[in-house]
């Protein structure tokens, strides 16, 4: 099975998703307890939800295996992501709920850890990095949006219950601050900023700009994960709400992205032409 599928678009805009994977190889399942095929932590449904992206000319990375076989979202060295805070590592061994994945000794030694790096994690953070690239080639920047979800109530995480839309940006680091900015004007009252945006990418490219945007689950699905219930008007307020984030925020970084007329940020090009609605 091929590690990710990569979608290429138009605009300098690339979603990556590196949480909705499912796959599971046999021979790791086997070794795992019930609850880890399960999947909880996956990030449910986002190809869905962000549908519209293929509208917007946006290219689309996204990862085939669980986040359970190696974390994407997380530095190769094996990092705490949150310093001093409590997190799960580049090869999870328990859930979020702090149930355990593994049988008793079967837990990935440093040994396979690594392998499992250079088996996953290199491939799709060099397939990103490219894109990035052919992006900045074409269009002088780029925009990396990261895209999650997640349960409403993570304790282990964030205390209390999560709003229902999230942006972050590795405490400033990770974009121009026009950029987040912009986003976080269009995000006031409906999610608040966090710190969690994948340091990886960090000084790698110049005019790449990355932010980590994490949808809370509750509003739009049921506790069955594989099961959606969002109303198709939730999603299209959410549809709404990121499309304008995308065309706002990416307004002072290139003027060739599409927006209609009540949605083009202030300073973009007279004339902009109308993108299909999501």
């Amino acid at each position: 099975m091929d590690i990710f599928r990569l979608r290429q678009g138009s605009t300098p805009l690339l979603i990556s998703m590196p949480h909705v994977g499912t796959h599971l190889p046999d021979a790791l399942s086997r070794r795992m307890l019930p609850v880890a095929r399960t999947l909880p932590d996956t990030d449910w449904h986002l190809e869905r939800l962000y549908d519209c992206a293929d509208a917007l000319g946006a290219s689309v990375l996204v990862a085939t295996h669980s986040r359970y076989v190696v974390d994407l979202n997380r530095p190769p060295d094996n990092a705490n992501l949150y310093p001093g805070q409590d997190t799960t590592g580049l090869c999870p061994i328990d859930t979020f709920a702090k149930q355990p994945l593994y049988r008793m000794s079967e837990e990935p030694d440093e040994h396979e850890v690594r392998a499992r790096v250079t088996q996953y994690w290199k491939p799709y953070h060099a397939a990103l990095a490219a894109e990035l690239a052919r992006l900045k080639a074409a269009h002088g920047t780029a925009l990396l949006w990261d895209a999650h979800s997640i349960a409403s109530h993570v304790p282990r995480f964030f205390s209390g219950r999560l709003t229902d839309f999230n942006l972050g940006t590795a405490d400033g680091q990770s974009c121009a601050p026009e950029i987040g900015a912009r986003l976080l004007e269009i995000a006031q009252g409906r999610g608040r900023p966090y710190g969690g945006a994948q340091r990886t990418l960090q000084g790698r490219l110049h005019h790449a700009h990355l932010r980590q945007a994490g949808r809370e689950r509750a509003p739009c699905s049921s506790n069955s994960p594989r099961s959606p219930t969002w109303t198709k008007r939730r999603r299209s307020a959410f549809a709404r709400t990121w499309r304008t984030a995308c065309v706002r925020s990416c307004a002072p970084c290139w003027r060739a992205f599409s927006a209609t007329p009540d949605e083009t940020a202030p300073g973009a090009a007279p004339g902009a032409s109308a993108a299909t609605r999501c």
